[in-house]
């Protein structure tokens, strides 16, 4: 019987570690998702910061430009720059415009006058 009892002390602290080891493991492993999701969350959130302060500053460009659409004067100035309207008595000239590649060579007696300035 003293064998059996020997026997027996020795399984059981045995047997307690390796419970507590498969215990000790199951938290660890459960720990280590936890960071991991607040990790991946952490950066959804820092995605989803960054598109919302994009869609406010679109928002308040698209608020800025209705208050300017909700004055004539703006609509007026607007529509004669843009779309080339005019008035009843005013005549409409389309003038070329000049490219840097077609920009005419600067002549010898403008380039001294603006040295001498």
């Amino acid at each position: 019987m003293s064998t059996k009892k020997r026997r027996r002390s020795k399984v059981v602290p045995k047997l307690i570690a390796c419970v507590l080891l498969a215990v000790a493991i199951y938290l660890f492993v459960g720990v280590g998702k936890q960071i991991f999701t607040t990790l991946r969350l952490q950066r959804q959130k820092d995605l989803v910061e960054a598109e919302l302060k994009a869609l406010e500053e679109e928002n308040a460009s698209l608020v800025a430009q209705k208050t300017k659409l909700e004055d004539p004067n703006y609509i007026e100035t607007y529509a004669r720059g843009e779309y080339m309207f005019s008035k009843d008595d005013e005549k409409v000239f389309y003038l070329p415009s000049v490219s840097e590649d077609e920009a005419p060579a600067e002549t010898p007696s403008a380039t001294a006058e603006s040295e001498t300035k």
